[in-house]
């Protein structure tokens, strides 16, 4: 495989004393007086909202989706930026409908507030539903991709970046559990956006400045709304569509929602909630402009998806180009450690505890976790290997587009389990367990082009979002003999700090649409 960049020594020594640093803070956060953790999953219910926004945020970069938006802006400008400045609404629904249940719940998962409210198989099947949905996007897609980038950078072989990569992540979870993560986030994820900020200010100026970016692409470029007929990004899937996989992703994933649930009490929650939006701001700036960037700097680019690396190689010298490296690295181990941690908290106490040994005492619970991050990490190593055994077959992209078919089986569990006290048991188990066997199945037919052809597949999801409800709302009222188990939570006390953020935050976000339409 073609080395992209190559390194200088100054490169090495930046990489490594990032390395160094790192560690020191990992063991800072995971074995200090003032920072143990008796609590592996939650951090002991100890995180205030910077943390938990840099988290969530952290959980959400990979390299993957660095390297993707940059060569989406090398093709087509900004508009793939829909998935994350749209992704706020459902951010806000995070913090103001889900956050208060959960909280007020008082559960250390997503499937054990699931077993609250409809009884144990439900909570069982949502855990065995998360545990896999966990260890081949979050695991094995994540390491493929970043074993690919490192690989190329360090030349060295893939499964020995990928193997390096879980092990360092996996550490982390082992010795501080997600107050390690956190703690490691802060440090990491400011990194990350003073590099990138650098990277773009650096390659502004070697273009000459942001009249002769506006001069040198089309107008299409800088619009967030795309004609019905656009094949890639029409405006109406966007609108209609990604609110499917934004309810899932931000709001019943275990890996996103993980931090909101260590949160200190519910207006840190909300608050984290709130700077996770703030920070989503700027992923177009920083992850999409560089592809425009490098339009316009590399207008001969073969590939698109070489478009981050060629711009990072053209515009940084020695040394900072270690800090690319240093910046994909933080992205890797951010999302590697949560979901690492995430795959532990919901094994350990959704099947472990709950059905084997339900009087483990924490220094159990704790070693079990441990010993379930372990094996997770040995897994997904084994995943993302046989992952490139098939990449030819242009696995990842499909399996990324298939998201949106996994996200419809969730969004309707999850909106139903919140918004109606009525809604059915059973309802919910058959939409996890057939209800996901239908969406998958009308994914594999679409992309066979069997049915709907033609359609973009956030119609298609969005199809399938809307007859999983009608079935779930037709059966509630059917079956009078369900549990209806209403979980208590103290009522919504909306901080005036909490209402402000929010408030110029709506307002700011529909500005921006409005400028760039």
């Amino acid at each position: 495989m073609k080395e992209l960049i190559h390194l200088s020594t100054l490169d090495i020594a930046v990489v490594v004393i990032y390395i160094v640093v790192l560690l020191g803070i990992a063991y800072w956060a995971s074995f200090s007086k003032k920072n143990k953790s008796d609590n592996l999953f939650t951090a002991n219910k100890s995180l205030g909202w910077f943390a938990i926004g840099l988290t969530m945020w952290g959980t959400n970069v990979g390299p993957s989706m660095l390297i993707a938006n940059a060569s989406s802006g090398y093709e087509s400008g900004i508009v793939a930026g829909n998935f994350s400045w749209y992704a706020f609404p459902f951010i806000l629904m995070l913090a103001f409908v889900f956050a208060p249940r959960y909280l007020g719940a008082q559960v250390m998962t997503l499937p054990e507030y699931m077993g609250k409210r409809f009884g144990d198989k439900t909570r069982r099947y949502l855990a065995w539903y998360s545990i896999i949905t966990i260890l081949i996007s979050w695991l094995g897609l994540t390491l493929f991709s970043g074993g690919v980038f490192m690989s190329q950078i360090l030349d060295i072989p893939l499964s020995v970046s990928i193997i390096i990569l879980v092990l360092i992540s996996a550490a982390f979870v082992i010795a501080g559990g997600l107050k390690a993560i956190a703690y490691t986030n802060v440090f990491q994820m400011l990194l990350l956006i003073g590099v990138s900020i650098l990277l773009v200010v650096m390659a502004v100026i070697k273009v000459g400045g942001i009249s002769e970016i506006i001069s040198a692409t089309p107008v299409s470029y800088w619009k967030m709304f795309q004609p019905l007929d656009d094949p890639n990004f029409p405006w109406l899937a966007i609108v209609i569509g990604y609110p499917i996989m934004g309810v899932w992703f931000w709001c019943t994933d275990q890996s996103m929602v993980q931090s909101v649930l260590g949160a200190k009490d519910l207006k840190n929650g909300q608050m984290g909630a709130n700077f996770v939006a703030w920070l989503k701001l700027i992923d177009i700036p920083l992850f999409m402009i560089p592809g425009v960037l490098a339009f316009i700097l590399l207008p001969k680019l073969g590939n698109s998806t070489d478009a981050y690396l060629k711009l990072v190689e053209t515009v940084f010298p020695s040394g900072l180009i270690g800090l690319v490296i240093v910046v994909m690295m933080a992205a890797l181990i951010s999302t590697v450690g949560s979901a690492l941690n995430s795959l532990s908290a919901v094994f350990t106490m959704d099947i472990y505890i709950k059905q084997f040994k339900p009087a483990a005492t924490n220094k159990e619970i704790t070693l079990i976790g441990r010993i379930v991050v372990l094996a997770g990490a040995l897994l997904s190593i084994f995943l993302a290997i046989g992952i490139t055994y098939i990449q030819g077959l242009s696995f990842f992209n499909i399996f990324q587009s298939v998201l949106g078919f996994i996200a419809p089986p969730m969004s309707v569990a999850f909106l139903f389990a919140v918004l109606w006290k009525k809604t059915s048991h059973k309802a919910i188990n058959s939409v996890l367990t057939l209800g996901t066997i239908f969406s998958i199945g009308t994914g594999i037919l679409f992309y066979n082009k069997l049915i709907f052809n033609g359609l973009h597949f956030l119609y298609v999801s969005f199809i399938i979002f809307v007859i999983l409800g009608i079935y779930v709302f037709v059966y509630s009222l059917i079956d009078k003999k369900s549990i209806h188990t209403e979980i208590d939570y103290k009522p919504i006390k909306i901080d005036r700090s909490v209402k402000i953020a929010w408030i110029v935050l709506i307002i700011l976000m529909i500005g921006l649409y409005l400028f760039f339409n």
